[in-house]
């Protein structure tokens, strides 16, 4: 009852321990798993396992219940930051070959999984289209992580093809969800009040709300939000620094997700849009208060403030790192039934399913040298520059860098492929929901689904990493890799 209290008692030892050990062994496995497969996040995945009810059970099921709530709030700020450090510029450039390799990375899973499933292992159209929902969509958290972990090598997030990749995975993320609230009401559809359900309505919703919050988020933001901030609040906000920031990023972090989350669409979309917002919402004057070189200068300048990134990276960066990132991955192994899955049947025709379904987003990098090949780049040279590169064609640096380009694109597609294949979250949410929540998901398609999913959640970070130690160069200085805007940059790479 309220006003009652919690009875405080001190932990038992033993429960201590095994919390100090978790913790210790996601450090260590994210550590190892890092050097040797250049995948951090896959030795946390298999801490989760081990600790979590598919294996050995360790951790009390509360524990289990809260760190998967913890996580997911981490991922929630994985998805945030990314929304802050994005190049909204490299976005709007790439949009359309970013919707192309979202479409591809959604139709290709369904369609090939209608191929193997259906016609060839057997299971219901239904069922075959739920799983073929939860393998379109593309780990965001997983995205995020990558990209984050390739930092060291190449700033993925201020190249042409790392923001293809996160609008084509956003998309795909978004169009999972709605998928997934559209599975969730299927039970509807076959239960007694069938007759009473609107399909439209379970179907339209998620679609507008997305739609409604993609459209409507940036008009505002450009034509409103923006110039009051700018004209009215940056210089009195700028004098309280990391203070006024946080207040202001809570704050409209905590907005966004609420009304996408009462409006029907994915909340995680919700937290890539409020970082977006942010992102755009400073003035970028060099007299600005929030264009500064450094955070030091930030902090140290009265009339000039620290930076939003600025402001993630002193208060949220090391917790979100070191405590929330990995108990997200550690609860996606919580969610995987181990144990279940080594049978020679489930094995083959999970592994067989795993195959196709990384084929089926591999193949959304071939946009990157196709696109290339459709729309050739073109030199901003004025009209003497053009005579001068016409006489010297066969020789000069351009060129040279056109006869390489198709290499350098089909590196970046490479790139770009394998980091759309691991699912993760939203893949696992979609199936548990088709399983646990309508009757038309067996136990054999369950677990031949978690195979697809484990594994190419496995497998797309290993290659990433991968080809980021070995290649990471010269993506980042090909066409497709780090780009310059138009205007003055800082040093941590914001537009100024």
């Amino acid at each position: 009852m309220a006003g009652g209290f919690l009875a405080y008692h001190e932990p038992g030892i033993v429960e201590i321990l095994i919390i100090i050990s978790f913790f210790f062994f996601l450090s260590l496995a994210e550590y190892v798993s890092a050097k040797i497969i250049r995948a951090g996040i896959i030795g946390q995945i298999a801490v989760g396992i081990i600790y979590g009810k598919p294996l050995a059970d360790i951790l009390e099921k509360p524990w289990q219940e809260t760190f998967l709530a913890v996580g997911y709030v981490g991922l929630i700020l994985i998805i945030f930051e990314g929304g802050l450090t994005v190049r909204l510029d490299l976005m709007k450039q790439n949009f359309l070959v970013s919707c192309l390799g979202a479409a591809t990375g959604v139709c290709f899973p369904i369609g090939l999984s209608y191929l193997l499933l259906y016609l060839g292992y057997g299971y219901g159209a239904v069922e075959t289209f739920i799983m073929g929902a939860a393998l379109s969509a593309t780990s965001l958290g997983t995205t995020f992580a990558v990209i984050s972990s390739a930092a060291k090598s190449i700033d993925l997030s201020q190249t042409r093809v790392g923001s293809i990749l996160v609008s084509a995975a956003v998309i795909d993320d978004v169009v999972g969800l709605v998928l997934s609230s559209i599975i969730s009401q299927l039970r509807e559809l076959s239960g007694p009040g069938a007759g009473h359900v609107n399909l439209g309505w379970i179907i339209g919703r998620p679609i507008v709300a997305s739609f409604a919050m993609a459209i409507l988020t940036p008009i505002l933001t450009k034509w409103f939000f923006a110039p009051v901030f700018r004209r009215w609040i940056e210089h009195s906000f700028a004098k309280y620094d990391h203070i006024s920031n946080i207040t202001l990023m809570v704050l409209v972090l905590s907005a966004f997700i609420s009304i996408a989350a009462y409006a029907g669409t994915s909340v995680l979309f919700g937290a890539f849009l409020a970082g977006t917002f942010l992102t755009y919402l400073p003035s970028k004057h060099p007299e600005g208060p929030f264009v500064v070189l450094n955070r030091e200068e930030g902090e140290r300048e009265a009339d000039k403030s620290p930076t939003f990134v600025h402001t993630f990276e002193c208060y949220l960066l090391d917790v979100q790192k070191y405590l929330m990132e990995p108990l997200f991955f550690a609860s996606i192994g919580f969610a995987i039934p181990f144990v279940s899955l080594w049978t020679g049947e489930r094995i083959w025709k999970g592994i067989l399913y795993t195959l196709l379904m990384m084929f089926a987003k591999f193949v959304v990098g071939i946009w990157v040298p196709l696109w290339k090949f459709l729309t050739p780049s073109k030199t901003q040279q004025g009209p003497k520059e053009k005579v001068n590169s016409r006489k010297q064609a066969d020789n000069s640096p351009e060129a040279e860098n056109s006869k390489g380009g198709y290499g350098a694109a089909s590196l970046a597609g490479l790139l770009l492929g394998s980091a759309m294949v691991a699912r993760g979250e939203i893949g696992l949410l979609i199936i548990e929901i088709g399983y646990n929540e309508t009757s038309y998901v067996s136990e054999e398609g369950f677990i031949t689904a978690i195979w697809a999913i484990l594994l190419n959640t496995i497998v797309g970070p290993v290659v990433v990493g991968c080809l980021v130690k070995f290649y990471g160069k010269k993506i980042g200085e090909g066409e497709w890799g780090l780009q310059r805007t138009a205007t003055t940059r800082t040093e941590e790479g914001h537009v100024v």
